[in-house]
């Protein structure tokens, strides 16, 4: 297994299942490993994070915290759990990967699952970053060989550009994850001078519960190119929409 490092400290965002688990499964057995690897979690104790609390009990740097996006009163108490646990430490790296996929064409789409979309997928991972603002900014001070890095997880679906006309209309999804890209842009260029980068990141098409059984990808490669991406990020990928092999996708 390729080394974590650079990130000394980690957080996972909607870790109970998909690519969030595989995300800490691959940290965790990493050589080295993290020191901290937190998982956010909206329900902890639900049927639903079997498979995390299963991974917690094999591995003793994953420390499983109530997380919900949606709950702004959750993701400060959150972060004075985190701040307790890493007392003078920061934090290195924030992914934002809870997310929803409410599909749907036109006559469909409704503004409740309008709203709830981009309240999940875009609200949730800014007032996310927000909360550990303070122990990002200290891991940038602290900076000797650990970098500090917020990832948005987004996908090619929210690319204006590159828009395939061909596959589902999926107005919410497309919508709220056009506008996470807007807030990955908004953090790049308000944190850059504080030494910590930003950046949008499509995981692929991949088989889990969003994605489905016909994606092309597992979890697992899915994960593998993601944690390469992140190794080699540098200043010159802040602000960047970048996939999963590491190139880099239009807006």
């Amino acid at each position: 297994m390729q080394t974590a490092q650079p990130f000394r400290s980690v957080l996972v965002t909607g870790s109970n299942r998909g690519l969030g688990l595989e995300l800490l499964r691959q940290l965790a057995q990493a050589e080295p490993p993290p020191r901290y690897l937190f998982a956010g979690c909206r329900d902890p104790e639900s049927p639903r994070a079997q498979d995390l609390g299963n991974l917690a009990k094999r591995f003793s740097n994953i420390e499983v915290l109530k997380l919900d996006v949606d709950d702004f009163g959750s993701i400060q108490e959150c972060a004075d759990q985190i701040e307790k646990i890493l007392e003078n430490d920061g934090l290195n790296l924030l992914i934002n990967n809870a997310g929803v996929n409410y599909g749907g064409a036109l006559n469909e789409v409704t503004p409740e699952i309008m709203m709830n979309s981009y309240r999940t997928n875009a609200v949730g991972p800014m007032m996310v970053t927000k909360a550990f603002l303070p122990a990002l900014l200290r891991a940038a001070r602290l900076n000797d060989k650990f970098k500090t890095t917020v990832i948005n997880m987004s996908s090619i679906m929210a690319s204006m550009e590159q828009f395939d006309s061909t596959s589902a209309a999926a107005y919410a999804y497309r919508i709220s994850k056009a506008a996470l890209n807007m807030v990955t842009k908004c953090l790049a260029n308000e944190l850059k001078p504080h030494g910590i980068l930003c950046t949008s990141l499509h995981p692929g098409w991949v088989q889990t519960e969003m994605g489905g059984e016909k994606a092309p990808l597992t979890k697992e490669e899915s994960v593998r190119g993601i944690l390469k991406v992140l190794l080699t990020l540098s200043e010159k990928d802040n602000g960047s929409f970048l996939d999963w092999r590491g190139q880099r996708l239009p807006w």
